[in-house]
């Protein structure tokens, strides 16, 4: 895998914190990650409770990281699985990404979605669960067939807008992103696999509270 760092910034005006990086890693070293991720991840696809009623989410997901960053959703804890080699070698790019650009970070914990094509998806919501504390930091690696990532501002004070998500890019959605916009990943008639990778801070204190 190249070490050479070819990643081109984009911050996006429209939002309180959005900024886009292209070419995490460069090929063939992005299909390889995914390939890996695709083939030696235990994906699950859990139940959820939603009006009183269990429903299996529209996608799998594993949720991972260090053993006291435990994670409350939708009335469930989630225990972490075991850091895999692989993602915490995107963990690792991604805090050094992060850090040339001038923003420092720490993740302790990473949910993973697999979308097996474009109907797979996921619902309207702002990740603003207390144990990720009042102002998270989120970054979100893409691998896989682009996407758009649709935004909407809570208080409905402006337009709803898309960030299209290519394959081996990171989205860092920072302070203030998660108190004012939701976002979702609609269904689209886009054929084709993508794996994304939203690496946070679980406070270890709260965390499963």
């Amino acid at each position: 895998m190249s070490t050479t760092k070819t990643c081109q910034r984009v911050t996006l005006l429209n939002s309180p914190l959005l900024i886009l990086f292209t070419g995490l890693h460069g090929e063939p070293a992005a299909a390889q990650v995914l390939a890996r991720l695709d083939r030696e991840l235990a994906w699950q696809r859990p139940t959820l409770r939603l009006y009183g009623r269990e429903h299996p989410i529209p996608r799998r997901q594993l949720w991972m990281g260090s053993p006291e960053a435990r994670y409350r959703y939708s009335g469930r804890d989630f225990l972490p699985e075991p850091w895999h080699p692989a993602v915490t070698a995107l963990r690792d790019r991604v805090v050094s990404t992060l850090a040339d650009a001038g923003t420092r970070a720490r993740f302790n914990s990473v949910l993973l979605n697999r979308y097996a094509n474009g109907e797979e998806r996921m619902g309207w919501h702002s990740d603003d669960e207390p144990e990720l504390g009042p102002a998270p930091l989120i970054a979100a690696v893409s691998l896989g067939v682009e996407r758009p990532l649709r935004f909407r501002w809570k208080d409905r004070s402006g337009e709803a807008f898309n960030v299209w998500l290519p394959h081996d890019s990171l989205l860092l959605m920072g302070p203030g992103v998660q108190e004012r916009l939701q976002h979702a990943l609609l269904p689209r008639r886009l054929p084709g696999l993508r794996i994304s990778l939203t690496f946070r801070w679980v406070a270890p204190t709260m965390g499963g509270a």
